[in-house]
C-alpha cells in the first residue's frame, strides 16, 4: 500500500507538465468507448489498449457480468451503462473477459464460492444457473477455461442487447459491440468478429 500512496503523493508533480491536457479533461468528458471488464487486479484496461485520461468510461464487475435488463432495478451496471450511452454518448462498448478468471472458475466450480454468498448470487445474473437453489447450468459448454470466459463475454454481449436504449442505438447504426478475451501471462487480446462465435487475434 505504502508505494501506492507515495505514488499518489507525487502524482501532481508527475503530469505538471500535462497541465493543460487535465484541465481540458476537467470541463468535461468524451471516451472513445464503454469498457466493461473483470474486477482483477492484473486486467488493466489502459495498459493493452494505450488509452489516456478521457479515453475509456470504465466499468468493472466481478466476472465483467452485465446483469440483463430489469427496469425496477436499483443496478450499479445498468445506471453506468445508461449515463455512457445517454449522457456521454459513447459509439463503442467492449466486453472483455481474460484468462484465468476467477469468477468463471466460480461459475464452472459452484463449490469454489459456497462460501461467498453473495459472489454466489451476483454470479447468478451471468444467467448460467437454474432458479431456486440449483446449481450453476455451465455443463454445455465443457471443461475448457478458455472457451466458458469467451462464452461468457458473448453472453454478457446478448444481455446488454436487452437494454432497450442499447437495442435502439443498434439498430440506428450509432453503437457497436465488442466482444475481446485478454490473456493474462502474454498480453495477447483476441476478438470476436460480428456474426461468429470465434476469438482471433486483434
Amino acid at each position: 500500500m505504502q508505494s501506492l500512496i507515495e505514488h499518489a503523493r507525487t502524482f501532481p508533480e508527475k503530469i505538471a507538465d500535462q497541465q493543460e491536457e487535465f484541465e481540458r479533461l476537467a470541463r468535461g468528458q468524451q471516451p472513445q468507448a464503454l469498457f466493461i471488464s473483470c474486477s482483477d487486479s492484473r486486467v488493466i484496461p489502459s495498459m493493452f489498449t494505450g488509452a489516456r485520461p478521457g479515453d475509456i468510461f470504465e466499468l468493472r464487475t466481478a466476472g465483467n457480468i452485465v446483469p440483463r435488463y430489469r427496469p425496477q432495478a436499483a443496478c450499479g451496471v445498468a445506471g453506468s451503462l445508461e449515463f455512457a450511452l445517454q449522457v456521454l454518448q459513447v459509439p463503442d462498448i467492449v466486453v472483455c473477459g481474460h484468462s484465468h478468471c476467477g469468477a468463471v472458475q466460480g461459475l464452472m466450480r459452484e463449490q469454489s464460492v459456497q462460501t461467498m454468498p453473495l459472489l454466489r448470487r451476483w454470479l447468478s445474473w451471468a444467467e448460467y444457473r437454474a432458479t431456486g437453489d440449483e446449481p450453476w447450468q455451465t455443463q454445455g459448454l465443457g471443461d475448457d477455461p478458455t472457451a466458458v470466459t469467451q462464452q461468457h463475454v458473448l453472453t454478457q454481449l446478448e444481455h446488454l442487447r436487452s437494454y432497450p436504449y442499447v437495442a435502439r442505438r443498434i439498430a440506428s447504426g450509432r453503437l457497436r459491440l465488442h466482444a475481446w478475451f485478454y490473456t493474462v501471462e502474454t498480453g495477447e487480446v483476441l476478438a470476436c468478429a460480428p456474426g461468429s462465435r470465434t476469438f482471433k487475434p486483434l
